[in-house]
């Protein structure tokens, strides 16, 4: 009866800590996030490098041509809290929904049709709010 009087605070105090630690890395991570316009390099492509983390991407907004291949390449933040990629919007020719792992992963895409899409992380933990809902959303803007 003594253990599980002393397991159950411990258990509360480790949770507590949990969702301190989430909230505190979503807010940190939104400030100083600029647009990122891609530029088409030598080899004809729109190259985007992404970093993801505790509830953010970094870039958040970012702005490519039509009709111009891109190619994503997202790597994951050190930590242990498991992301993903959703990106799907069919009349653009975009269709991404994937686990993010530690080691870097490259999507490619030439994108048919201009506008902003929102792309997120899908990820949620029990009765917590999503990965999503704490604000780990971006834009791609589509360009003519």
């Amino acid at each position: 009866m003594k253990l599980q009087g002393f397991l159950f605070p411990r258990f509360l105090s480790l949770l507590l800590a949990l969702v301190i630690s989430f909230t505190a890395g979503g807010v940190a991570a939104q400030s100083g996030n600029e647009p990122y316009r891609a530029a088409i390099g030598s080899d004809g492509v729109q190259h985007v490098n992404i970093l993801a983390g505790d509830y953010f991407f970094r870039p958040r907004h970012i702005i490519v041509k039509v009709n111009v291949p891109v190619m994503l390449v997202v790597r994951v933040e050190q930590g242990v809290i498991p992301h993903g990629l959703v990106l799907k919007v069919p009349k653009a020719n975009i269709s991404i929904d994937e686990d993010l792992g530690r080691e870097s992963q490259t999507f490619t895409f030439t994108p048919t049709a201009s506008g902003k899409y929102a792309f997120y992380c899908p990820k949620k933990l029990l009765f917590f709010k999503s990965h999503r809902e704490h604000g780990m959303e971006g834009i791609l803007e589509i360009v003519e």
